[in-house]
């Protein structure tokens, strides 16, 4: 059940954290030298209209250093800024079970050779869960007691701007991806998107509903940026798209957690890039700033989490239904 208390607006992923492990929980990104079926050749050649060369992994480490460098160079710094106590393995950029079981296996069991870890996240794409990969992971996750949270990046539950963006894969992978996943006890993050251009807001109410459906555990919101040299960008400077307004991303993200499972776990609500890295980035204000104005609206409107969480479990036999 949820640990969200009647104050809370939604139950944010640092409090999940600290009360499964007990201690303060920080991610440490691991960048791994791969690429994307979506990148190279399987399923196209530039990847989704608004990903760069650098992927998402824009404060990792170079992926010429091996996953014990990068490990050994981070713990230090982030134990002395952060203050935590244990660390999740964050293999983060591009596609990260998009090579070879074997070579996969080495990078994750690289990570559990450090005592501080007590979590590996594997950031991936629903079409690239298989059977083998997970029945390894579900092997270590017993072996080792280290836990496994899979990111499925989905971005958006319109197959439309699926297509538009290609992404290179329809919403129907992503079920199959949640479905296969489910029976080996991982938890499963679910990243999206919520100002994709031709998305409105029943787009955002209906992805909080699939996800809750499904049993999802995490999510992840993103507000989207804009990169150099990424088809996005010329679209975006020949007019062919407009960018909503921050008060209607606010709107989206607070009509999402209305809808969303009180007890799923959110891990963000909106992106954070260096501006420096970026041709448009968060209407030009810092994400904090944003999450606060989500949280203001919210209190504002009386709203919170899984406010309207009731469209389970055949809500149209209610009025035929008896207390026992």
């Amino acid at each position: 059940m949820s640990s969200m208390a009647e104050k809370d607006l939604y139950r944010t992923y640092s409090s999940y954290l600290k009360e499964k492990y007990q201690k303060k929980v920080h991610k440490i990104p691991i960048n791994l030298p791969v690429t994307c079926p979506n990148r190279d050749g399987t399923l196209g050649t530039e990847g989704c209209i608004y990903c760069g060369e650098e992927g998402a992994g824009f404060e990792n480490l170079p992926s010429t250093m091996t996953v014990a460098e990068q490990i050994e160079t981070n713990l230090p710094r982030m134990k002395k800024k952060f203050k935590a106590g244990a660390f999740i393995a964050y293999f983060q950029n591009f596609t990260n079970t998009y090579l070879p079981l074997e070579q996969f296996a080495n990078y994750v069991e690289t990570a559990a050779c450090f005592d501080e870890i007590v979590e590996v996240a594997i950031s991936t794409r629903p079409d690239c869960i298989h059977d083998k990969w997970l029945h390894y992971l579900s092997e270590f996750q017993e072996r080792t007691g280290i836990h496994i949270t899979l990111e499925l990046g989905l971005q958006t539950v319109n197959y439309h701007t699926l297509k538009t963006i290609k992404r290179g894969h329809t919403l129907a992978e992503f079920v199959d991806a949640v479905l296969r996943i489910r029976p080996f006890h991982f938890d499963i993050c679910t990243h999206l998107i919520l100002n994709l251009p031709g998305d409105t807001l029943l787009d955002s109410q209906e992805a909080s509903k699939l996800l809750s459906v499904l049993e999802v555990d995490q999510v992840k919101l993103h507000s989207l940026y804009i990169v150099p040299d990424t088809e996005l960008e010329r679209m975006f400077q020949e007019d062919e798209f407009s960018m909503i307004s921050l008060e209607e991303y606010v709107r989206r993200v607070v009509i999402f957690l209305e809808y969303l499972d009180p007890d799923m776990v959110v891990q963000r609500l909106v992106s954070r890039m260096p501006e420096g890295s970026s041709v448009w980035n968060n209407w030009g204000m810092s994400w904090w700033k944003i999450v606060q104005r989500i949280e203001a609206e919210m209190r504002n409107q009386g709203s919170y989490q899984g406010r309207k969480f009731h469209y389970r479990h055949g809500p149209a036999l209610r009025p035929f239904l008896t207390e026992d």
